[in-house]
């Protein structure tokens, strides 16, 4: 395989062809999971956003990330929206560097473990695997990647994708054994589910919940908060919302931050997302900051197209440090998505590409314009890179 042909499929990977037309309408939501959300909320009363949007995209017969065909939607340029790895395989060959340098600080172990979590259609996988081939380096032989997503049918388009490259070899079946090695979120946080609250004229905070519109679709409508802890995590943040101002809360990331670290007995949980401390994601003029996205249109009405388009809300990144410290992890820093990057050497991979022979004019502006939107504040490169470890020298930080 030539390295314009590997570059090819590590890329692209296998993909039903979609006609993509972002003017197109909205397609209708999947009827059987609209009926089991209603006849839950009839059966039970109204029900949290949260449960709401986890029905959304994580139902197992009807959820946007766990249908069958799940492989044909999300990331990708067919897909629903396009992520760093999915623009260009050189995004995954800088992590290969970030992790070089991670199995040598922790003394180059024999058995190197990488669990992605939400690994989608693998091209984040593709790119490292591919990028350790190409630099030649020991880690190669040493690492054993395990990717993790709430779909089989991805994980088989993944594995196929891998495959059709040459780089399944260091594929195995993901654990919770703790090892050492690194733990890798790919925008992946933005997409658990999330409380949907607004400020009361008390200074008490007022929650949304989900419940039957007179036309029998869907719409929200205020009451006390289902759960203390959501008043709570703002007060610790020392965040009070203005009356009528909507946000969002997730609870759910201290459960997936505890699990995720608890597979880690020595090494790095690396997070990539975008997000923001509290006190700039609850400013009052930045509002709500859920998002749905299908076919790379994005729009903010959630009850659109249940189950056919994906929900999405903006990390805290305040309550992501503390569910770590909570964790037994320490903070390895903080930083932005371009300026990791550049500290990766990502122009020297895109100035290395463009010396193959086998790189064509046309691949190599392409690879060149992908690079671009990576370091590009108001794109990808915009979004921060948080780090936290167990077992490193004090002198191991990302910036």
């Amino acid at each position: 395989m030539t390295d314009q042909e590997r570059i090819g499929a590590v890329r692209a990977g296998i993909r039903r062809a979609i006609d993509l037309d972002p003017r197109a309408p909205l397609p209708p939501g999947d009827p059987d999971l609209e009926a089991r959300i209603r006849e839950e909320i009839q059966r039970v009363g109204p029900m949290t956003f949260a449960r709401f949007m986890e029905l959304a995209l994580y139902d197992p017969a009807g959820g946007y990330y766990t249908l069958p065909d799940a492989r044909d939607r999300g990331p990708g340029r067919r897909g629903d929206f396009l992520t760093a790895p999915e623009g260009h395989p050189i995004f995954g060959w800088a992590i290969a560097r970030h992790l070089e340098a991670l199995w040598d600080a922790l003394g180059r172990p024999a058995r190197f473990v990488v669990r992605e979590h939400g690994a989608g259609t693998g091209a984040l996988a593709a790119g490292i695997l591919d990028g350790l081939g190409r630099s030649a380096t020991p880690l190669a032989g040493a690492i054993r990647y395990q990717a993790i997503d709430a779909a089989p049918d991805r994980l088989e388009a993944l594995r196929e994708r891998l495959a059709a490259a040459g780089l399944d070899a260091a594929l195995e079946t993901a654990t919770d054994r703790p090892e050492a090695g690194a733990i890798l979120a790919n925008e992946l946080l933005d997409a658990l589910p999330v409380h949907r609250v607004e400020g009361g004229r008390d200074g008490r905070i007022l929650e949304r919940f989900v419940t039957i519109a007179p036309n029998d679709g869907l719409r929200e409508r205020t009451g006390p908060p289902s759960t203390p802890a959501l008043q709570e995590r703002l007060d610790v943040e020392n965040i009070r919302l203005e009356p009528g101002q909507v946000a969002e809360v997730c609870l759910a990331l201290d459960g997936w931050l505890a699990g995720a670290a608890a597979t880690l007995e020595r090494g790095e949980l690396l997070l990539i997302d975008y997000g923001h401390p509290a006190a700039e994601l609850y400013r009052p003029d930045r509002g709500s900051r859920l998002r749905a996205y299908h076919r790379h249109r994005v729009h903010a009405d959630p009850f659109a197209a249940i189950g056919r388009q994906d929900l999405t809300a903006h990390v805290d990144l305040t309550a992501v440090e503390r569910a770590a410290g909570r964790a037994g992890l320490e903070p390895l820093g903080r930083t932005t998505q371009a300026q990791f990057l550049q500290r990766l050497g990502i122009g020297e991979l895109l100035v290395g590409l463009q010396s193959l022979p086998a790189t064509s004019l046309e691949s190599y502006l392409e690879a060149k314009s992908a690079l671009v939107r990576m370091l590009d504040p108001r794109a990808t490169g915009g979004f921060a890179v948080v780090a936290f470890g167990r077992g490193f020298p004090a002198t191991f930080r990302i910036a």
